[in-house]
């Protein structure tokens, strides 16, 4: 169900955000080590995970014995709130990594994470009482 609405998301922010930074020497990308290039990376990575926690503990659908169905939801529509952050780190993993690696690493890796990173992240800003 996530994976769907993710990928359906991810046609959406190709064609309604524009793109027209300006692009980033490749060579000097390719000089990097894929280490160099992560770490170039986490900022963006951090700047969107955190746009998506803000934005689903401040839905009023938001519980924290919400079912995994319903936080998926929550998630999917959050996503699309940072629709900024999101495109951003998948425009900048494009040019380190090549045209299309930003959409694979969003529906991808990042996606994998992001349910356990989010819950992760509302456990240090609300600690249990």
């Amino acid at each position: 169900m996530i994976l769907e609405s993710l990928f359906g998301l991810s046609l959406v922010l190709n064609v309604s955000l524009d793109t027209t930074a300006p692009p980033a020497d490749p060579a000097a990308w390719m000089q990097m080590s894929v280490r160099q290039r992560d770490a170039a990376l986490l900022p963006l990575v951090s700047r969107a995970t955190d746009c998506i926690v803000r934005r689903a503990t401040a839905d009023p659908r938001y519980k924290t014995d919400m079912p995994p169905e319903a936080f998926n939801d929550l998630l999917v529509d959050s996503i699309t709130a940072c629709a900024r952050p999101v495109r951003a780190m998948m425009a900048v993993h494009d040019q380190m990594y090549g045209l299309g690696s930003g959409e694979a690493f969003l529906l991808g890796p990042y996606l994998d994470v992001l349910p356990a990173a989010v819950v992760r992240q509302v456990r240090i800003r609300t600690p249990e009482r």
